[in-house]
């Protein structure tokens, strides 16, 4: 787990968004017509740093990084420090026929929701902006489309071109924020424990996404612990930051979070990767972890409330990057807007169909850049994260490939200039600030950086 101290007071927050199970049918049919003082450096047992991803002045990488193209012949170098506690990355799907393709250690889940595809025109444009597999599906689309272009389905059989056993379709949706739709926990218990006995021996995965009531204070957290780890092969949580009025609320209750949300850092990046460890703490007690993933808005999300606003471009990359940061081993994109000046059923294909001309065109350009740039990271990613305090004020996670550790960080939501303490196993003189051109002196085992703004994300490399 992260660095963070996640033993003080965690509570639960009320249901204040997420994806709308209610809303799958009208959105099915509308897809269609949419064609500091520093602290003690040194190990922690509560943090854990790996590669950075950096920025440029609007947040996303200026290039794709050389680093996530490792040779088969660079020697394979590790760390003498803890290891963060991980569900076995890539070769955790093994035991699922099904997903053969998902243990290949260069590939990294993320997923869009309700994003209908028709055409191999439209499923490869989906492809361009980093998807790979789909939840949410009109029930006519033929099966061969996922086969044809290389891409995956996680749900039901929709029709009779599904094929019973396929790579393409690797696992199955459960259901969606069962936590705050039944009537009580033991009716969803009762609805996932009914959909896995109806699975059994099945040879895909199981997953369900929840919503943050798993992580806060308005459930009992024995309940929140059977949810998170009872039912489901993997998990994930919504709660988008950005766009919901939550953190406007008074009294103010973020911090009743597991990994509790400080009211000043609320509407910043470094809340969703918070939501994520929380769902790790939630998922850790049974001492056996699963793919934990986050699901992110692309343009806005859906809280039943007055229109907030739309995530920008900018902090749409944050996001994501927060999440990665604070190993979600997986993302979801939320691709409905249904508030504000901009509505759309399906904001991925609107951008496709639409062009520029679309006013949610930007987001999700910015969603492909950092989908593509997580990619090019993922072998890196792939692999068990180090624990390594490298400062205060620092949200890290640090790995080690092919003869370089990787550090990816953000901050905690502040901004400035910030100290990376480096462990004594790292002998570069000189970090490569990862699709970012530029290089930073290493001084006293020492680097400084600078974070301008509060979705500011860096990865970094430097020699073992």
């Amino acid at each position: 787990m992260k660095r963070r101290d996640t033993s003080r007071a965690r509570t639960k927050l009320a249901k204040t968004g997420g994806t709308a199970t209610a809303l799958l049918a009208v959105m099915t049919g509308s897809l269609l017509a949419c064609t500091s003082p520093a602290e003690e450096q040194g190990p922690s047992a509560a943090s854990s740093e790996s590669p950075v991803a950096v920025v440029d002045e609007t947040g996303g990488p200026t290039s794709s990084p050389s680093a996530a193209k490792p040779t088969e012949k660079a020697t394979q170098k590790t760390l003498n420090l803890p290891r963060i506690e991980w569900e076995g990355g890539p070769a955790f799907w093994k035991k699922f026929p099904d997903a053969a393709d998902w243990t290949d250690p260069a590939f990294f889940p993320v997923g869009i929701w309700f994003s209908g595809i028709s055409s191999d025109a439209e499923a490869q444009w989906d492809k361009q902006h980093g998807i790979n597999f789909y939840i949410g599906m009109h029930e006519g689309t033929n099966f061969a489309l996922f086969e044809r272009n290389d891409m995956y389905w996680i749900g039901d059989k929709l029709n009779p071109t599904f094929k019973d056993s396929s790579r393409n379709w690797p696992g199955i949706f459960m259901d969606d924020e069962v936590d705050g739709t039944a009537a009580s926990p033991a009716e969803g218990f009762r609805k996932l424990q009914k959909i896995k006995s109806d699975n059994a021996g099945t040879k895909k995965f199981l997953y369900t996404n929840y919503t943050q009531l798993v992580i806060g204070s308005d459930m009992g957290r024995r309940d929140q612990e059977r949810y998170v780890n009872d039912f489901a092969d993997a998990v994930s949580l919504d709660m988008y930051w950005y766009t919901i009025p939550f953190c406007d609320w008074k009294p103010y209750r973020g911090t009743l979070y597991a990994d509790p949300v400080p009211a000043r850092t609320c509407r910043t990046a470094s809340s969703y990767g918070r939501a994520v460890n929380g769902l790790t703490v939630r998922d850790a007690v049974d001492g056996r972890l699963q793919p934990r993933w986050m699901f992110i808005e692309n343009f806005n999300g859906l809280s039943g409330h007055a229109h907030l606003s739309y995530i920008t471009p900018e902090q749409l990359k944050a996001a994501a990057m927060s999440s990665v940061i604070n190993e979600a081993r997986g993302l979801l994109w939320f691709n409905q807007s249904f508030t504000g000046p901009c509505q759309s059923s399906g904001v991925l294909r609107e951008a496709q169909t639409k062009g520029s001309s679309f006013c949610g065109h930007a987001q999700i350009e910015a969603m492909g850049q950092v989908n593509k740039f997580i990619h090019s990271l993922a072998r890196v990613i792939n692999t068990q994260s180090y624990k390594w305090n490298f400062g205060s004020g620092l949200d890290t996670m640090l790995k080690a490939q092919n003869g370089s550790a990787y550090i990816f960080a953000m901050t905690d939501g502040t901004t400035g200039q910030r100290t990376f303490k480096l462990p004594p196993e790292v002998s570069g003189k000189s970090v490569e600030v990862v699709g970012e051109n530029r290089t930073i002196d290493v001084s006293d085992h020492s680097f400084r950086d600078s974070f301008p703004h509060e979705y500011t994300y860096h990865v970094y490399r430097i020699v073992i």
